[in-house]
């Protein structure tokens, strides 16, 4: 499947306005590559990818570690110094963030959700926010999206 690009620059340049959104999603260490290959195949090559730590609202519930655990992950060593609570427990993730055009959110969407859906607690986030401007850093143009 070719690659989807976001509006091309030029258009910017000329005034034009073409609407955008950030897809920020937060999935398990083990999607990793699954998540990869599910966006590179419709047609989303491009993401920015880091490692994270964190934890939803629910305690923690020592059955659905297992799997973490499996990968080879110590859960022990992102508890935090001072307490052995496990509702302090931060579960090593990894945070996608994609820019793609409003038509394209929903497929992103819908791609990370297929590739990381297990049916357990602890399978992800996903955030849609809008972007209002951008700016290239090589000239300095500013490239409103609204």
């Amino acid at each position: 499947m070719p690659i989807r690009l976001v509006q091309a620059a030029g258009d910017y340049e000329k005034g034009g306005h073409h609407p955008v959104k950030e897809v920020m999603a937060f999935i398990r260490l083990n999607k990793i590559k699954q998540t990869k290959d599910a966006l590179a195949d419709v047609g989303f090559p491009y993401y920015t990818c880091r490692k994270c730590l964190g934890r939803g609202k629910k305690p923690v519930d020592q059955s659905s570690l297992r799997p973490v655990c499996e990968t080879g992950t110590d859960i022990l060593s992102y508890s935090t110094p001072d307490s052995s609570l496990e509702l302090t427990r931060l579960i090593p993730k990894r945070f996608f963030t994609l820019i793609v055009e409003d038509e394209d959110v929903q497929l992103v969407v819908d791609t990370i959700i297929a590739a990381n859906k297990t049916g357990n607690p602890g399978d992800g986030k996903i955030f849609i926010l809008p972007i209002l401007e951008s700016y290239r850093v090589r000239n300095g143009v500013k490239q409103t999206h609204q």
